[in-house]
C-alpha cells in the first residue's frame, strides 16, 4: 500500500462513524447492531493502515503477525464486551437487577480487568516489533495510532458516559 492509500484509509476512519458506537448506541434507540462482518471489516482496515504506515522491512514483518493477533484479540473482546452490554440493556425489565449498585461495580470491574488484560497483551506484542522501528517508522505509527484511536474516541466516549450513568457511586 503507498502513502496516498495510507491517507485515503486514515480519512476513511476519520470520517466514517464507528462501528461499536452504532451497535452500542443502536441498543438504545432500536436501530440494528453493526455485523460481526462490519466490525471484522473495520478492523482489517485498520490493521491495514498501521502496517501500511509502517512500511515494515522483512525482518520486521516476521514480528507483525503476534501484533496483528494481538489486535485483533483485542477488537474480537472488545465487540464480545459490547454485545455483553447490549444483551445486559435488553434484559434489563427489572428494575432491582438494572439498578443493583454491586452488581453494576462487578461487572464494570469485569470489564476494566478484560480491557486492561488486553491492552497488556497488545504492548507484550508490540515491543519486540516497537524495538526495530527507525525514527520515521515510529513517527508514521504514532501519526496512524493516533488516527486510528482518534476514530474510536467517540465510542469511547459514549461507553464511559453511558457506564457512568450507570455507575453513580
Amino acid at each position: 500500500m503507498d502513502k496516498k492509500a495510507v491517507l485515503i484509509g486514515i480519512a476513511v476512519l476519520m470520517t466514517t462513524p464507528s462501528l461499536s458506537s452504532a451497535t452500542e448506541t443502536s441498543s438504545t434507540v432500536g436501530a440494528g447492531r453493526a455485523s460481526a462482518s462490519d466490525l471484522k471489516s473495520l478492523t482489517d482496515m485498520r490493521v491495514g493502515i498501521i502496517k501500511a504506515a509502517l512500511q515494515l522491512t522483512p525482518d520486521q514483518e516476521k514480528l507483525w503477525p503476534a501484533v496483528e493477533d494481538a489486535i485483533r484479540n483485542r477488537a474480537k473482546n472488545r465487540q464480545a464486551r459490547l454485545e455483553r452490554i447490549a444483551e445486559l440493556h435488553d434484559d434489563a425489565t427489572d428494575p432491582l437487577h438494572a439498578t443493583n449498585p454491586v452488581e453494576l461495580m462487578q461487572r464494570r470491574g469485569d470489564r476494566l480487568v478484560q480491557r486492561g488484560t488486553d491492552l497488556k497483551k497488545l504492548a507484550e506484542a508490540w515491543e519486540p516489533l516497537y524495538k526495530t522501528l527507525n525514527e520515521d517508522q515510529k513517527r508514521r505509527m504514532s501519526f496512524a495510532s493516533y488516527v486510528v484511536m482518534r476514530g474510536m474516541r467517540d465510542a469511547i466516549e459514549h461507553s464511559l458516559e453511558s457506564e457512568n450513568e450507570d455507575d453513580d457511586d
